[in-house]
């Protein structure tokens, strides 16, 4: 079977893809362009618009692509250098490194437990204890890297990539519920509501997004040897 690639423009039906990219964040009155905290040539990092924490947010690719399976070997080696610099960020801004990331990576459309079928990678920080409410669900992790990733979407299987105490690994995602791993989330906490849709534009919602642009931005202000010239907003 061929190798996954990058998937065609999609048009206009993508709302992680311009011109919808921040249409949601409109119809909530909050920002969209320029809530952006960070950028570069290949992905962009801002707030979740419907955040399950303060510091929650999301590393989405310019280009249209699937799911970071379908990533080429230097896009995720890039990918890969945005977390280190989202754990720096949350050094600054919350005091710990320590960071949650987490994706629904479809196979098909929607697969995985996606609502978008756009890659992107969400953040959170602190370590809550994702992977294992997800274990007990029955669905077993192994060790995740590209490769790994790449055979569940070669062989039209979705996936769950879960990154929490510095180790990252992958799930079986076929059948799972929409949002799953945002479901999972507020399983390993306090309980909660998981689906964006039930808290997007509400007013806690909405000065959780505001926190978090305010924080990140902040920190990303800040200098750091390690960050290219180009990556601030």
């Amino acid at each position: 079977m061929a190798e996954p690639t990058a998937q065609p423009a999609p048009g206009h039906e993508c709302v992680l893809c311009p011109p919808l990219r921040f249409r949601f964040n409109g119809m909530a009155d909050l920002p969209g362009e320029s809530g952006v905290i960070a950028r570069d040539a290949d992905f962009l990092l801002m707030p979740d618009v419907a955040p399950l924490a303060e510091g929650h947010v999301l590393l989405v690719t310019r280009e249209h692509h699937q799911c970071a399976a379908a990533f080429g070997p230097a896009l995720w080696e890039r990918a890969l250098r945005w977390r280190d610099r989202v754990a720096r960020l949350y050094g600054r801004a919350y005091g710990t490194r320590e960071l949650l990331l987490f994706e629904h990576g479809p196979a098909i459309s929607q697969g995985g437990g996606a609502c978008i079928d756009h890659a992107h990678w969400h953040f959170l920080p602190g370590t809550p204890g994702v992977r294992t409410v997800v274990e007990e669900r029955g669905l077993p992790g192994a060790p995740a890297d590209h490769a790994a990733l790449r055979a569940y979407l070669r062989t039209g299987r979705s996936y769950l990539l879960v990154e929490e105490d510095g180790v990252a690994t992958v799930h079986p995602g076929d059948g799972v519920r929409s949002q799953f791993l945002r479901w999972a989330v507020t399983a390993a906490g306090q309980n909660g509501t998981w689906r964006w849709q039930e808290t997007f534009g509400l007013p806690a919602s909405r000065r959780r997004f505001l926190r978090t642009l305010q924080a990140l931005r902040g920190a990303a202000a800040a200098p750091d040897a390690d960050d290219p010239p180009d990556s601030h907003q």
